[in-house]
């Protein structure tokens, strides 16, 4: 992705995912595609911004804390959490804020 979100008036909420990747695909960049069409259909969701230069950082955007929990237990994003965990990264860290103010040009 390389481009800005385009986020309503706040108050709304950012989760910022955090990883490390291991070496090779093994799958990951179609899995990868596949949760950014699912995440974009969910009620709730704002947008997203993501950028790999070997730390990885995604930020998705919601309405809602329920909005962002809904996703998590979405049956395939859930898939995808499993193989996150046993094969994609090395390490990883999951943020909830709540965003308050916003600018910029």
């Amino acid at each position: 992705m390389s481009e800005i979100a385009d986020t309503p008036e706040p108050p709304y909420y950012a989760v910022i995912f955090s990883n490390l990747r291991t070496p090779g695909d093994e799958g990951y960049a179609a899995m990868a595609e596949r949760m950014v069409a699912l995440a974009s259909a969910q009620p709730g969701f704002l947008g997203m911004e993501s950028v790999r230069d070997g730390l990885g950082i995604t930020v998705s955007y919601w309405q809602s804390l329920e909005a962002i929990a809904s996703w998590k237990k979405h049956a395939e994003h859930q898939v995808a959490q499993q193989l996150g965990r046993a094969q994609w990264y090395s390490s990883f860290r999951v943020r909830v804020a709540r965003v308050e103010r916003e600018y910029g040009m």
